[in-house]
């Protein structure tokens, strides 16, 4: 029983067995049974390709998902023969004859792939395409459709579009418009594409896209705006040879550009603008030759960064700036000879680096640190790039390398310690036959075995001869030794220079070497090699006899240009390796050139100066500005100067009389300096210096009308009268270049209004002044004129004055007589036949200070002339004025030693008057000349009779007496010149004054017939004094000494009055009794009173007058 009850279950799982065996069967019969011959069935797929139909196979599984019928010859789709298939998905046609894309029937909504390759369909219509209402994947590759339209594409489910190998060269824009929301890939490779129109892409979930092996030349910028999710471009092998700037533009989210093979030449940040997401940039198989120094800065995340099989021939220090993230460079197979000192640094993420079949051995070679800044490099490539050696710091800087090959070179030397610092180096490749096994190698297989390169390495020596062809491993380290040198040694090495442009220099380096192998020379230039470099090589024995020859190369370099500067390096070679020079410097220098020269400029005052300097040279020259030879710019304290060193321009804004100068620009530089000078002149309108004041005196005394101009250039002045021409007489004379009207001797017809006019290139101004005469309250002749007084007591002190005189030329008839006489006697000896004028007291002081007045002029002047005056030139005679600043000089012009000896009578120079400054045709003489003492005439030596002035105040106030200091003057009154004025009659007044204690006034008569001036003059009573000479150089004229010995004084001589300068005396002061100076005033036994006062510093020795008989 129990036995049945086990057997049971077994029996019941044989029979389930059984049961589903034959509902499989029968299952896979029904499929099996319907699947066509000799189509084969498997699962949902129904494969009839490959059996040469030219109609489409019967009864098909209904249960079909997947159809293909490629490879066959079909030319079109019977209708209705797949209606059955309610479950078929995907259909392949490829390698058909059809023509155009078939219509599937009813089932064509629920076909989601559609693969026609390999047929003849010529064109896309919408109407074809309409019934899959659920395609995504539709392949038209290898058809002959050579043209998409918009109309092409219904608004269809497709997402991945190929259209690869057909023969498409023009595509209209919005072709894929329809499939904007749906389309993700996109393959148009294989075609004639020659240009993508603009704006013809607008599909903004399009993820991929590939235009490679088209006929695309040019992309223009802005080509691919419309694809913002966009992160695949091929464009490979296109021949493209211009990226315009922005042509990926709107591309923000690509990550891989794949632009190989095609001819590129340069590498911008133009056309990379606005890949900010790159990652990956494949540029091989081009012609780049330059990178430019930005290139990359809208490409800061690219990582990877393909650049083998270009024209790369340098590496310069910014080619890489901004590529912090960058993980792998490959450069190999290019021709990169030059790799900056600082190529490299910034790329701080670098583990990639592949610089095989390049021509980089100089680089290791002769370089410290090419590879600083690579701290996170493990794979290093330096394969084929004919190195020789390898020095000590080649790869510093590489502590995390774990991959180095330096296969395929022929290395010939290693430094010491050369891959010491690599700690976590893992793989070495080197193979070579040219190693010089000397004691500088025999650190190299000991350290090669510890680390455990051997396996890698396959190195055999190729000198010296005993060792050649053996390992470096199976020799001892013994075998390791220096006997001789045969690698080149530097033993000459070329200089740093600086020479002129244009001039000619050479380099010279020498090297020498124990071997016969055959030596090469070569120059390079800022580490590059100098290709057709004039040079001269030669070779001779160090030492006679022995075996060490000394290889020079001398590098000519002629009419160096400033393309020439850089540093130069020799490098000797021979089969045993290169030895390099030290980097000898070139300057090339110019004297400085102007290119702008600064021109003379002439602007009114307040507006803007400008002034342009600019100059070449080299080093660049610095310009600098100066003014007046100076650098004190009045503009530049008033913050009213600027300069721009960029655009070479100097202004002064708002410009003044006072920035009028000569400015020099000095462009310097090491060569030299050069300078340019402009002369700024500033035009200013005229101006009155000054108010003018209208002015009142009395009849008969001196009108000076002052009219002070100001301006640039300076006016020219002109006087009128009663808006009429002035007429001017005898009595009108003009100073400071018409900058005074002095009329003499005025009368009631002078009065009236007189107006200034002053005009420049600027403008014209005029001012008017009224003069006021009064007529005379006492007696009207002009020789009793007192000066013009300021107040009241100076008035009444003048009319003291004038009563006085009045009653001596009353009482005095022989005065007039001998004036008749003496005026006779001096027109033979005169310059022109003149009257001294007395100057009232209004002149100002710096008017006064310059000379004598002018002579008379015709009203109209400029004042530009106000120093200077004109005299009429005689061979004999002249005249003299007293100057209100004397210094007791007598001014004579002896023009000619003959003038001088033919002077008629020594008294034209004789003074007795006040100490002052006398003139005599401008020369100018000491006082001293005329001082003498004479026993006759001074019966107390120790006494000075001092000539006092009658017209000042002060002395009448209180006869009392000091030196005269000149009052201080206004900055005006020091700065304007007085012109000297020439007396309009022939007369000359010789008489003099002196002071007379009973009337105020004394006179002294000369006789001009009998007075003999070497009568009056003793040796022993004249003062020497001979530091000063005359004028132009001239000895002082002096009288004889004894031409006054015996001058005599007559008792009872009548009174001669005459007249002198009142501002030419000397000033009395009240004040200067307080010095404590002896004054006395005595009677003579000839009755007259004699002042007297003991002037301890006063420059004139003591001088009694002499009365002289005429």
């Amino acid at each position: 029983m129990p036995r049945r009850l086990r057997a049971a279950p077994t029996a019941f799982q044989v029979l389930l067995l059984l049961l589903l065996l034959l509902l499989l069967l029968l299952g896979g019969r029904t499929v099996t049974a319907r699947c066509p011959a000799p189509c084969r069935c498997t699962g949902h797929l129904v494969a009839c390709s490959r059996l040469d139909l030219s109609r489409l196979p019967e009864r098909l599984p209904r249960a079909a998902v997947q159809l293909d019928l490629s490879h066959n010859k079909l030319s079109s789709i019977k209708i209705g023969l797949l209606d059955h298939l309610h479950s078929l998905q995907e259909v392949k046609l490829n390698n058909n004859e059809l023509e155009i894309i078939p219509d599937l029937g009813p089932i064509s909504a629920n076909i989601t792939l559609l693969s026609l390759t390999n047929n003849k369909i010529a064109n896309i219509f919408s109407e074809h395409l309409k019934p899959f209402q659920s395609l995504e994947t539709l392949d038209l590759s290898n058809n002959n459709i050579s043209e998409l339209r918009v109309s092409s594409f219904p608004s269809l489910q497709l997402k991945y579009l190929y259209i690869n190998s057909n023969r498409i060269t023009s595509m209209e824009p919005g072709t894929f418009d329809n499939l904007s929301t749906t389309l993700q890939v996109l393959k148009l490779n294989r075609n004639k594409i020659s240009a993508i129109p603009q704006k013809m892409f607008k599909l903004s979930h399009l993820q991929h896209l590939e235009l490679s092996r088209n006929k695309i030349k040019k992309i223009d910028g802005l080509t691919f705006q419309g694809l913002p999710a966009l992160k695949s471009l091929k464009l490979q092998r296109n021949g493209v040879t211009r990226l315009m700037d922005g042509a990926f533009w709107g591309l923000t989210n690509m990550e891989v550009l794949q632009l190989d093979h095609n001819n590129l030449t340069e590498v911008t940040k133009g056309w990379l603008y606005g890949l900010l997401m790159l990652q990956q940039l494949h540029l091989s198989q081009n012609a780049i030759s330059r990178i430019s120094p930005d290139a990359w800065e809208f490409c800061q995340k690219l990582s990877e960064l393909d650049l083998t099989f270009n024209h790369l021939a340098r590496l310069d220090d910014s080619s890489f700036i901004g590529l912090s993230v960058l993980i792998g460079l490959y450069i190999g197979n290019n021709k990169v000879n030059y790799i900056a000192d600082c190529a490299f640094r910034g790329l701080s993420s670098l583990q990639t680096l592949d610089l095989k079949n390049n021509e980089i051995s100089w680089t290791i070679e002769d370089m410290n640190g090419a590879f600083s800044g690579l701290d996170k490099l493990r794979k290093l490539i330096l394969q084929g790039n004919r190195i020789r050696s390898i020095t000590k710091k080649a790869f510093s800087g590489l502590d995390a390398l774990e991959h180095l090959d330096l296969s395929n070179n022929a290395i010939m030397s290693v430094q010491g310690n050369a891959f010491s610092q690599m700690k976590k180096l893992k793989e070495l490749h080197l193979n070579t036959s040219s190693l010089l096994c000397d004691c500088q190698l025999k650190w190299l297989p000991q350290w090669m075995s510890e680390n455990n390169f051997q396996n890698l390495v396959n190195a055999s020596c190729a000198h010296p001869q005993m060792l050649k062809g053996r390992s470096i491993f199976a020799v001892s380290l013994d075998g390791f030794v220096c006997d001789d040198f045969p690698k080149p040694q530097i033993t000459v090495q070329p200089e740093t220079q600086s020479a002129i442009k244009g001039s000619n220099l050479s380099f010279v380096c020498s090297a020498a070497s124990s071997s016969d192998s055959p030596m090469t020379f070569a120059w390079k230039k800022d580490n590059e090699l100098l290709q057709d470099a004039e040079m001269e090589n030669y070779a001779h024995l160090r030492v006679q006899g022995g075996e060490v020859m000394e290889y020079t190369t001398v590098l000519r370099l002629r009419n160096v240009e400033f393309s020439n500067e850089g540093k130069y390096q020799c490098v000797i070679s021979n089969h045993f390796g290169s030895s390099y020079s030290v980097k000898a410097k070139l300057t090339v220098n110019m004297l400085p050139s102007f290119t702008k020269i600064p021109m003379d400029l002439t602007i009114r005052a307040g507006a803007m100066a400008r002034l342009e300097c600019a100059a070449v040279g080299h080093p660049v020259p610095q310009i600098a500005w100066q003014k007046d030879g100076g650098t004190d710019f009045p503009a530049a304290r008033k913050r009213r100067m600027h300069v721009m060193p960029e655009d070479d321009v100097f202004f002064i804004v708002d410009v003044k009389i006072e920035d009028t100068g000569v400015y020099s620009c000095t462009a310097q530089n090491t060569a030299g300096s050069i300078s340019a000078n402009a002369t700024l002149t500033v035009l200013e309108t005229p101006t009155f210096l000054r108010p003018l004041l209208d002015r009142t005196v009395t009849k008969g005394e001196t009108a000076v009308l002052q009219c002070i101009a100001g301006g640039s250039p300076p006016p020219r002045l002109n006087w009128t009268k009663d808006d009429s021409s002035l007429v001017v007489t005898e009595r009108h004379f003009f100073a400071a270049g018409n900058q005074l009207l002095i009329i003499v001797d005025t009368d009631i017809e002078d009065a009236g209004k007189y107006t200034c006019e002053m005009s420049n290139t600027l403008g014209t101004e005029r001012g008017n002044i009224r003069l006021n005469v009064i007529p005379t309250p006492t007696c009207d002749s002009p020789l009793n004129i007192a000066p013009s007084l300021d107040d009241d007591g100076w008035a009444t002190v003048g009319i003291v004055i004038i009563a006085v005189v009045c009653c001596v030329v009353g009482t005095s008839l022989v005065w007039v007589i001998i004036i008749y006489h003496t005026r006779r006697r001096n027109e033979d000896c005169s310059i022109t036949n003149t009257d001294e004028t007395n100057l009232p007291a209004d002149i100002p002081s710096y008017l006064s200070s310059q000379g004598t007045l002018a002579e008379r002029q015709d009203g109209y002047g400029s004042s530009e002339n106000g120093s200077h005056h004109q005299f009429l030139t005689s061979s004999m005679g002249g005249y003299f004025l007293q100057q209100r600043d004397s210094n007791g000089i007598c001014h004579l012009d002896n023009g000619s030693e003959t003038d001088l000896e033919s002077v008629a009578d020594p008294f034209l120079c004789h003074y007795l008057g006040t100490s002052g400054t006398l003139y005599l045709k401008g020369n100018t003489y000491g006082s001293e000349a005329f001082e003498a003492y004479s026993e006759s005439c001074s019966p107390d030596q120790e006494q000075r009779t001092v000539y006092l002035d009658p017209y000042e105040s002060e002395y009448l106030k209180k006869k009392e007496c000091y030196q005269y200091s000149p009052p201080l003057e206004d900055p005006f009154n020091q700065c304007v010149g007085f012109t000297g004025m020439q007396a309009g009659s022939s007369k000359l007044i010789t008489s003099i004054y002196t002071q007379n204690e009973g009337t105020g006034l004394k006179s002294k008569s000369l006789n001009s017939d009998t007075f003999d001036l070497n009568r009056c003059l003793e040796p022993s009573s004249v003062i020497s004094n001979s530091t000063f000479m005359g004028t132009f150089g001239k000895p002082l004229w002096r009288p004889r000494l004894d031409s006054l010995s015996s001058c005599r004084q007559p008792a009872n001589h009548p009174p001669k009055p005459s007249y002198n300068n009142p501002h030419a005396s000397l000033i009395f002061s009240a004040e200067a009794g307080k010095d404590g100076r002896e004054r006395t005033v005595s009677k003579g036994e000839d009755g007259m009173y004699t002042y007297k006062q003991s002037f301890e510093n006063f420059r004139t020795s003591t001088c009694q007058s002499c009365d002289l008989d005429t």
